[in-house]
């Protein structure tokens, strides 16, 4: 069932967006094909370094636990990935994951790809505050005007949700679980941290500028300095927005679309390459790693 809602859920996101019809995106991709064919593999090697970082990531990650071979973490990231298409947050992740491992690992797993996540995710804070210094120090941005009361208001329920969760987290299950957590955590090597943020920041780089790279083979001109501030701007956005995963396309889409109005891009040639993105980047190896879904076999490994 996972295998086919994947492949479901990959069907409706490419005859759903309606402002990338079928006609369109042939259109714009056929501008693609007509470049070099060099061009075009340099474009897919984009796709294989970005997958082949995170895949070593985890490997690295996971050799904490337990020493696993390229290929078995090749398996976990891709199946998990395909698991991740039709799972709020990208949840179901950790769960595959986690399956791969003996039942006594299984949470040390889960906080391995948190630790992970959270690198990836630090790349893409540091990029994108750099990148939002940028679109405010050379735009003008317009911020639509505060209620004071509505946001006094806001901010009271906020406080009072704030104090409440405390409250509910003075529970002595809940600090013991936290101080086992901080407690391995301190146990971690620093290299391997060390090593895992600087493949989150080479990987954010690598997927970044196939962006970049996919701007320049449909002829738009724009500087390197400009698009790439920009493009940090847009994964910043798009990360701290709260969505299911069905909505991740439609987001970075939306958000493109916005930041590069700033420079009166092409809408259509946004929303084309926003696309093939995300096709190579999420679709192209979640259908990979629906062959490891198919052929997993659940054992609980005691």
């Amino acid at each position: 069932m996972l295998v086919f809602g994947a492949f479901y859920f990959i069907y409706l996101k490419l005859v759903s967006n309606h402002l990338l019809s079928f006609t369109n995106l042939q259109e714009q991709l056929s501008i693609l094909f007509s470049k070099n064919s060099w061009l075009l593999i340099f474009l897919l090697l984009f796709t294989d370094v970005n997958w082949l970082l995170e895949i070593y990531k985890w490997k690295l990650l996971v050799s904490i636990e337990k020493k696993i071979t390229f290929f078995e973490a090749y398996q976990q990231s891709l199946a998990s990935l395909t698991a991740s298409i039709i799972t709020p947050n990208r949840i179901g992740e950790y769960g595959v994951k986690a399956l791969y491992f003996k039942k006594e690992s299984r949470k040390k797993i889960v906080l391995l790809n948190l630790i992970g996540n959270m690198c990836q995710l630090a790349a893409t804070t540091f990029f994108g505050l750099v990148g939002l210094l940028f679109l405010f120090t050379n735009y003008t941005i317009q911020i639509p005007q505060l209620n004071i009361e509505k946001l006094l208001i806001l901010i009271a329920v906020i406080s009072a949700l704030y104090f409440v969760s405390v409250k509910l987290s003075v529970n002595i299950t809940i600090k013991t679980y936290l101080t086992k957590i901080t407690t391995y955590l301190k146990q971690l090597p620093t290299t391997i941290y060390v090593k895992v943020i600087g493949l989150s920041f080479l990987r954010y780089l690598v997927f970044s500028h196939q962006f970049y790279f996919l701007l320049k083979l449909l002829s738009i001109e724009i500087d390197y300095f400009t698009a790439m501030n920009l493009l940090f701007c847009i994964y910043f956005i798009a990360s701290i927005i709260p969505s299911l995963s069905i909505f991740d396309w439609v987001i970075k889409g939306s958000v493109a679309v916005l930041i590069f109005s700033y420079i009166e891009l092409n809408e259509l040639t946004i929303v084309t390459i926003t696309t093939i993105m995300w096709l190579l980047n999420f679709a192209l190896p979640a259908l990979l790693g629906s062959i490891f879904v198919l052929n997993f076999k659940f054992i609980d490994k005691e």
